[in-house]
C-alpha cells in the first residue's frame, strides 16, 4: 500500500450487515457472477469486524484497523496511523500522520468522498454527520438509505456522476457504504411480506440485488486509472441464531464477516 497510494485510485465498500455464511454460499452457488469475478480465487475471505455494529466498525476502519484476518496473527495492516509500538505495521503498510485514514489520503492529494447509506451516514442529526464528515464530500439521500428498494441503485448513479466530474489528474478515494443488506432488507425477495419480516433468505436475496449493479460501481471507479478496491462487510446480524437476533452484540454471525481486496484494471470490466 506504501506504494499504491498516491499511484492509484481507491475504493472502500462496505456491504453493511451482510453475514460470512450467506455470502459464501452465494458465491459457492454461483449466485454472484459479478463479485465473484473479482474476489481472489472466486472466494471471500474469513475475518473478525472491528466491531459489532455500524458506528464502531467504521470509527475502526477509518483508523485504517479493517477486519482482521481469522487466523492468529499479528497482522500486517494495509494502512495505519503512525503509532509507536504497534505491532501490525509493516514495511509496505501504508502510514499516515493524521487522525484517521480520510484525512491522511487528503493530505496525501486525495479527493475524499462518502456516498452514504445507513442512518450513520444520512448527515440528518449530530451522530448521523461524523463518519461523513470526516471526508471532503459527502452524499446521501432517502433514496440511499435502508427502506429504498432501489438504494444500491440511486447510489451507483451518485457515484458514476461524481467520478465523471472529477479532473482527470486528480486521484480519489471513493467510500461507498451499502444499505442494501440491512434490515428492513424483505422486499428483495418476491414474494416475501413485511409482515413476515427479514429473514436470511431476505438478507441473501438483497445480496444478489447488489451483485446486479456493482459492476457499474467497479466501471466507475476504474475508468481513469487503476483502482485498488476493498468489498467487505463491517458486520453480520443474526436471524435467530441460538436465539439471538439483530447485531451490537457478541454471536458469531455478527463478529464473522467476508472480506476481499483486488486491483481494477481500467477497461476490464
Amino acid at each position: 500500500m506504501s506504494q499504491v497510494v498516491g499511484r492509484d485510485d481507491l475504493l472502500l465498500v462496505t456491504l453493511d450487515t451482510l453475514r460470512f455464511d450467506v455470502a459464501v454460499e452465494l458465491a459457492e452457488a454461483g449466485r454472484l457472477p459479478n463479485l465473484a469475478a473479482h474476489l481472489p480465487g472466486g472466494c471471500w475471505e474469513e475475518r473478525h469486524a472491528p466491531g459489532s455494529f455500524t458506528y464502531a466498525s467504521h470509527q475502526a476502519m477509518f483508523a485504517g484497523f479493517l477486519p482482521t484476518p481469522a487466523a492468529p496473527g499479528p497482522h500486517p495492516r494495509l494502512f495505519a496511523a503512525r503509532f509507536e509500538g504497534s505491532e501490525s505495521t509493516a514495511s509496505r503498510t501504508y502510514v499516515f500522520d493524521a487522525p484517521d485514514l480520510v484525512s491522511g489520503l487528503a493530505d496525501a492529494g486525495y479527493r475524499t468522498v462518502c456516498v452514504g447509506g445507513v442512518g450513520f451516514f444520512n448527515k440528518r442529526g449530530a451522530l448521523g454527520s461524523v463518519l461523513p464528515g470526516m471526508f471532503q464530500e459527502s452524499h446521501w439521500e432517502p433514496e440511499f438509505g435502508v427502506a429504498s428498494p432501489t438504494s444500491f441503485e440511486a447510489q451507483v448513479a451518485r457515484a458514476e456522476r461524481i467520478v465523471a466530474e472529477l479532473p482527470a489528474g486528480q486521484r480519489l478515494f471513493l467510500f461507498v457504504n451499502v444499505p442494501s443488506l440491512h434490515q428492513p432488507n424483505w422486499f428483495h425477495l418476491p414474494g416475501a411480506t413485511r409482515e413476515a419480516g427479514d429473514s436470511r433468505a431476505t438478507h441473501a436475496a438483497a445480496l444478489e440485488y447488489v451483485d446486479r449493479h456493482i459492476g457499474r460501481l467497479f466501471t466507475a471507479a476504474s475508468s481513469r486509472r487503476r483502482c485498488f478496491t476493498i468489498v467487505c462487510s463491517d458486520h453480520g446480524t443474526a436471524y435467530g441464531d441460538d436465539g439471538w437476533t439483530g447485531h451490537r452484540l457478541g454471536h458469531e454471525s455478527v463478529w464473522t464477516v467476508p472480506y476481499a481486496h483486488f486491483f481494477l484494471e481500467p477497461g476490464a470490466h
